[in-house]
């Protein structure tokens, strides 16, 4: 019968062709091919619909690449083949420029006439259409309408199959980028957690940038805490104005991506390429802290609802690693209080006493022997002084709340990086830095201190850095160097100090970065006291 028949053997072929594809992408690719050859038009396509109805994808065959490229944007579902999607329902045409639908075609787009559409139905609901046009040697039959609507049947089971598979696929590598961030959490207590989550989502979502976004309140403005990826120096760090966003929603708790045609505000615009967008909601502990992003430049694809469920869910995951091992870190600092205050009485209870009671009998014994009286009281003196270090040592093993003058603050920084650098940094004070440091300005030298260390761990593979705070009246300023790889020919202002340039230029100061005679790199960031801020 099949020989009899050539369009059957052609539709059985067809169907093991796209059945046999379990790549979703390569099987809406194979279906659009088949159904070109089985019906012998010049160009077919196959239009993905999403759940508003809208067409997500248009995968088509037939048309050079250099044409398509003239044509530029792709057709979006309107006219007759927002038609076929209306009426869930196959329409043939003998000439489609003349049906009242018709909308028309762009310029350079090739002459078609004969049109035959089919749905793609999976369990009663529109997946897509089959668009075919021009048919070899006549308009479209009846008999090649019904061997596309038999395709279209073998088609919605493969697409389906593929779907599955997908999922599966998804659920594993979900399950393996969640089993490293717990393991990357875990390893050490000072471990970039935000790091890691923004590390996975790239590899996890195929993200040319992920960001972590957070605010101090709703409405506030919004700070990227960490970015990984292309163009990450560029915005780690930077501020933005909290407007009607598709981060700023999901800091209030609404997951969403940027809308395909591009009229949504674009959070990251003037930093990186337009782009598609989407971001979550991150959550620790019941606390909505901050904003999980991944971007995706103009010239890939955009994101899917299916990326958006993928991102969610691990959002919720990580978040309970996240929590787990902040709780940890918790529990090890409780431990060391603790063990702190255990320390504190053994010293008070034990030492001291003992050292007190040895002074009394050495005072005792100068009594009664005179002429031993002056060199006993020299070691009793000594017994007075050690006694008043150990005092001063249990009151620092007691005092749990850290100052928060701006040194220690400094320090605090110095000490939180250095794990990520070769060696400790040599730092030095100069001037009265807590009695200078005061406020805002105080807040964005820390910064600006934190932000050049970060640099030389990420960039500069130094063996060595220095750090010198300089408070005097007229100006403070803060100068890293190092001896690493020193400034690469392509750095740009943009190239992750341009944050530094603006919080020089918030009080009248400037950022230098230049390169050193000896190799390596020198950080120069300087501010005026007392001078009006611009912020």
């Amino acid at each position: 019968m099949m020989g009899a028949q050539p369009g059957l053997r052609g539709l059985w072929e067809a169907s093991l062709l796209v059945t046999g594809e379990l790549d979703l992408s390569n099987v809406l690719r194979q279906i659009a091919e088949s159904a070109l050859t089985l019906v012998d038009a010049q160009y077919g396509a196959l239009g993905v619909i999403d759940p508003e109805g809208q067409l997500e994808q248009f995968i088509h065959v037939g048309m050079p690449k250099e044409l398509v490229a003239k044509i530029g944007h792709l057709p979006e579902g309107h006219g007759v083949l927002g038609a076929v999607t209306d009426t869930s329902c196959p329409i043939r045409l003998t000439d489609l420029n003349k049906d009242p639908r018709a909308v028309g075609f762009p310029e350079h787009h090739p002459p078609m006439d004969t049109f035959l559409g089919v749905p793609i139905k999976i369990r009663e609901v529109t997946f897509g259409n089959l668009y075919l046009t021009n048919r070899s040697g006549g308009p479209f039959t009846q008999e090649d309408e019904e061997l596309v609507k038999e395709l279209a049947t073998a088609a919605a089971t493969a697409i389906n199959n593929a779907r599955l598979y997908g999922e599966a696929q998804r659920a594993q590598q979900l399950s393996a980028a969640l089993g490293e961030v717990s393991s990357a959490l875990l390893a050490s207590p000072d471990t970039d957690a935000f790091g890691v989550l923004a590390q996975s989502v790239a590899s996890l979502t195929g993200a040319q940038l992920v960001s972590v976004v957070v605010s101090e309140a709703v409405g506030s403005k919004l700070r990227v805490e960490t970015a990984r990826g292309e163009g990450a120096f560029s915005i780690e760090g930077t501020t933005m104005p909290w407007t009607d966003s598709v981060v700023s929603r999901a800091m209030k708790g609404q997951p969403g991506i940027t809308p395909r045609d591009g009229d949504a505000p674009a959070p990251f615009i003037g930093d990186v390429p337009s782009a598609s967008i989407m971001a979550v909601p991150l959550v620790i502990s019941g606390d909505r802290v901050a904003a999980l992003c991944a971007t995706r430049f103009a010239e890939e694809s955009p994101f899917t609802e299916g990326h958006l469920e993928l991102l969610t869910e691990f959002a919720t995951q990580a978040g309970l690693a996240v929590a787990l091992a902040w709780s940890r870190v918790d529990r090890q600092r409780l431990d060391m209080v603790e063990e702190r205050a255990r320390i504190a009485r053994d010293l008070h209870d034990n030492v001291i006493q003992r050292l007190f009671g040895t002074g009394l009998g050495l005072q005792a014994l100068a009594s009664s022997r005179p002429a031993q009286a002056a060199t006993l009281e020299t070691h009793v003196t000594q017994i007075d002084a050690a006694i008043a270090d150990i005092r001063t040592a249990i009151f620092a093993l007691q005092t749990q709340a850290p100052t928060q003058n701006a040194r220690h603050r400094l320090l605090e920084v110095v000490s939180e990086l250095s794990p990520r650098l070769s060696t400790i940094p040599r730092l030095v004070f100069i001037g009265p830095v807590d009695l200078i440091l005061e406020g805002t300005l105080a807040d964005d030298a820390v910064a600006v201190l934190r932000e050049s260390l970060t640099n030389v761990a990420r960039h500069a593979q130094a063996e060595t850095v220095s750090v010198e705070i300089n408070a005097a009246e007229a100006q403070v300023s803060i100068t890293v160097e190092d001896d690493g790889l020193g400034l690469s020919s392509s750095l740009s202002r943009r190239s992750g100090t341009k944050n530094l340039h603006a919080r020089a230029s918030a009080h009248g100061g400037e950022f230098q970065l230049t390169s050193r005679s000896s190799g390596g790199t020198r950080a120069h960031w300087y501010a005026p006291v007392n001078a009006p801020s611009s912020t």
